[in-house]
C-alpha cells in the first residue's frame, strides 16, 4: 500500500509538473535558490575552513613557537614592550635543547625574499628559509623528487635547496629537470637537491609552493639572523605525553632563565601555539554560516509559499477525484500522505536541481581559483533534508484539508 501511494503521489505530482509548467517553475524557483544560497555558503565555508586548518595543521598542533610578537594580543599590553623585545637568537637553540625536558624536537628558522636566478630565468621576491636539521621532523612536507638535506649538510651549512612547485617553474621553464642543477639564491651559488609536492594556494601564505629551504648555516651567510625582518623563531614540538600547557610552562621558566630575567620582570618573548590561530577563525566561520543560513532561509520561505500554493491549487483541482476515493473507501490518512508526498517531491526537486547547480559550480570555481571547493556528502544531505522538511511544512496544511472534505460535497465539486 505504501508503494503504491508513492507511485500515485509521484505520478500526481508529475502530472502537475507537466501540466503547469510555468506555475511549476516559478513555485520550484524558490526553493531551488534557497538551496543553491544556503548550501553554497556552506561548501565555500567548509572549503576555506578545510584549507586554512590544513595550513594550520602543517604548522604542527603540539608545536610552540618562540617568538617576538604574540599570534593574539591583550588589549591592555602596551605595544612599545613588544617592539623593544630581542628575537629568538640561534645561540638560545642549544639552550632550549638542553633545558626543556618535555621537548622532543628543538629547531629554527628564519626567512626573507630574495631573488632567485637560474641562467636568464629570474624569480623576483622568492622566499627563502632557513631551517635547522630538526625543522623537518615539525614542519609537515611532502617531497616528491630528491631528498632533504643531509644533517652534516646542515650543520655544514652546505649551499644546497630545496624549491616549491612554484619556485621551480620560474626557475626551469618547460618541464626542465631541476635535481642537480646549479642555482643563485640571493647572488650565491646552491644546488638543487629535492623538489617540494604541489600544495596550492594556503589561506596563511604558508604553502611550500613559493618556497625555497637551505639549511640555516647557509641561510645565515646572506640573512642577518638578529633581524626582525628575517622572522626568526625557535619551534619546540612536545613529547607525545606532554601537553602543551606544560610545554608552555616549562618553556617560559626556561627562557626566563637563558634570558636572565628578573623574577618581577616581564616575559620578552611570546610562546604561540596554532590553536590561538584556530580559535581566531572559529568566530568568522560561524558568522558567515549564520549569514548565509539567513539569506538564503528567506529564499527557501518563499519557495516553501510557493510549494503550499501550488498544493492549494492541486488540491481545488482534483477535489472530485478526492471524493470519488474517499467513497471507494480511501482513509484520510491515505489522503493526507498523498498529498504530503506529492508536496515532499515538488520541495525534493527543487532542492535537487540547487545541489546540481551548486556541483557545477565547484567545477568552474576549480579552474578560476587555486583552492579546492567540494561539494561534501554531509552537505548534500543536510540539502536533501531541509527539501523535505520544506516540504512537509509547506504541504501539511493543504494535504489535511483534503483529507477532512466530505466525499459527498467533494464529488459534487466540478
Amino acid at each position: 500500500m505504501v508503494l503504491t501511494l508513492l507511485k500515485e503521489s509521484i505520478v500526481f505530482a508529475w502530472q502537475a509538473l507537466v501540466s503547469n509548467k510555468l506555475r511549476t517553475f516559478l513555485s520550484l524557483l524558490g526553493i531551488t535558490i534557497g538551496i543553491f544560497a544556503i548550501i553554497t555558503v556552506f561548501t565555500i565555508v567548509d572549503s576555506l575552513e578545510r584549507n586554512i586548518r590544513g595550513s594550520v595543521q602543517s604548522l604542527g598542533d603540539n608545536v610552540v613557537y618562540v617568538m617576538k610578537w604574540p599570534w593574539t594580543f591583550g588589549p591592555d599590553y602596551p605595544w612599545w614592550k613588544y617592539m623593544n623585545r630581542p628575537v629568538p637568537a640561534y645561540k638560545e637553540l642549544e639552550e632550549v635543547k638542553r633545558k626543556t625536558k618535555g621537548a622532543e624536537v628543538v629547531a629554527f628558522r628564519i626567512g626573507s625574499r630574495k631573488v632567485l636566478k637560474h641562467l636568464n630565468n629570474t624569480v623576483e621576491n622568492g622566499i627563502v628559509s632557513g631551517w635547522s636539521y630538526d625543522y623537518s621532523q615539525i614542519k609537515t612536507f611532502d617531497i616528491v623528487d630528491g631528498r632533504y638535506f643531509r644533517e652534516d649538510e646542515a650543520e655544514g651549512g652546505y649551499n644546497v635547496a630545496i624549491l616549491g612547485n612554484a619556485i621551480a617553474e620560474g626557475l626551469f621553464p618547460n618541464n626542465e629537470y631541476p635535481i642537480g642543477k646549479t642555482i643563485k639564491v640571493a647572488g650565491r651559488t646552491c644546488k638543487v637537491i629535492g623538489l617540494f609536492k604541489k600544495e596550492g594556494e594556503s589561506m596563511l601564505g604558508n604553502s611550500m609552493d613559493n618556497q625555497i629551504v637551505v639549511p640555516f648555516n647557509f641561510a645565515r651567510l646572506f640573512m642577518d639572523v638578529k633581524s626582525e625582518n628575517n622572522d626568526p623563531f625557535i619551534a619546540v614540538k612536545a613529547k607525545s605525553n606532554v601537553t602543551n600547557l606544560q610545554l608552555k610552562e616549562e618553556l617560559t621558566g626556561v627562557m626566563r632563565s637563558i634570558r636572565g630575567l628578573k623574577p618581577l620582570a616581564d616575559d620578552d618573548f611570546a610562546l604561540n601555539e596554532t590553536n590561538l590561530l584556530s580559535k581566531n577563525f572559529d568566530g568568522m566561520f560561524d558568522a558567515i554560516g549564520i549569514a548565509g543560513a539567513i539569506i538564503g532561509g528567506f529564499s527557501i520561505l518563499v519557495g516553501g509559499f510557493g510549494i503550499a500554493n501550488i498544493m492549494f491549487v492541486s488540491v481545488r483541482e482534483r477535489t472530485n477525484i478526492i471524493g470519488i476515493q474517499k467513497s471507494l473507501g480511501a482513509k484520510n490518512y491515505f489522503i493526507l500522505a498523498q498529498f504530503l508526498f506529492e508536496a515532499v517531491f515538488l520541495s525534493l526537486l527543487g532542492g535537487i536541481i540547487g545541489l546540481l547547480l551548486i556541483y557545477l559550480l565547484t567545477f568552474f570555481a576549480d579552474g578560476a581559483i587555486d583552492m579546492e571547493i567540494t561539494l561534501t556528502r554531509s552537505n548534500v544531505i543536510l540539502g536533501l533534508t531541509i527539501s523535505v522538511l520544506i516540504g512537509i511544512i509547506s504541504g501539511f496544511i493543504p494535504a489535511y484539508g483534503a483529507s477532512q472534505l466530505d466525499p459527498v460535497e467533494a464529488i459534487r465539486t466540478n
